[in-house]
């Protein structure tokens, strides 16, 4: 399975909607995504990223089953990591200022996928999520990045561009496409192999 890890933080609500709204109902990939959240903030941040993806998207409770076709979006106050197989949530210290952390989220995904794992990098106002990329391409998985230049804030994608190389550096709505065409390369393949 191809895991998918997207951070973000300032100008991530409509980062997040314009990523995933080109992925189709039939995804194979399972997105797990940080967005810096308040503590106190409520599930509006799942509800508003719903209306405009077509898979289902959810706040993960701890030790729920990591399934394909799934977008899973960090609680408020809560680190998300991925097992394999399984999610778990954390209230460990926060790390650059945020619970959860993009960070944290990357790391345990380049610890359980290694080269199945995919870190999106879109905009932020911090350095969170640029050691977790780092992690991400030492295990072998890609890095995408959104163009500072282009991006909300260019914080987050400039630290990520600073300290690894990234698969490709795109636009956001070009990102949504490059994702969704990742989709239909994976699920090609998964049906050429079940037919074998």
């Amino acid at each position: 399975m191809i895991v998918v890890g997207v951070g973000t933080s300032l100008g991530g609500l409509d980062a997040l909607r314009i990523l995933l709204r080109e992925l189709p109902a039939s995804s194979s990939l399972a997105i797990a995504a940080v967005h810096h959240r308040q503590p106190q903030a409520d599930t509006a941040l799942v509800e508003l990223i719903a209306r405009q993806c077509e898979l289902p998207v959810c706040e993960p409770c701890d030790g729920d089953p990591l399934e394909p076709g799934r977008v899973y979006i960090a609680p408020a106050d809560y680190h998300l990591l991925i097992e394999p197989g399984t999610i778990s949530l954390s209230v460990d210290a926060p790390v650059h200022h945020a619970r959860p952390s993009i960070d944290v989220l990357f790391e345990s995904l380049a610890s359980a996928y290694a080269d199945q794992a995919v870190a999106f990098v879109l905009t932020g106002a911090s350095q969170d999520g640029a050691a977790g990329a780092a992690a991400i391409k030492r295990a072998g998985g890609r890095v995408y990045v959104e163009d500072p230049a282009a991006a909300h804030s260019p914080i987050a994608p400039r630290a990520a561009l600073e300290t690894v190389e990234a698969d490709a550096v795109l636009p956001l709505d070009k990102l949504a496409v490059l994702l969704a065409r990742l989709d239909e390369a994976i699920t090609a393949k998964f049906r050429r192999v079940s037919q074998d």
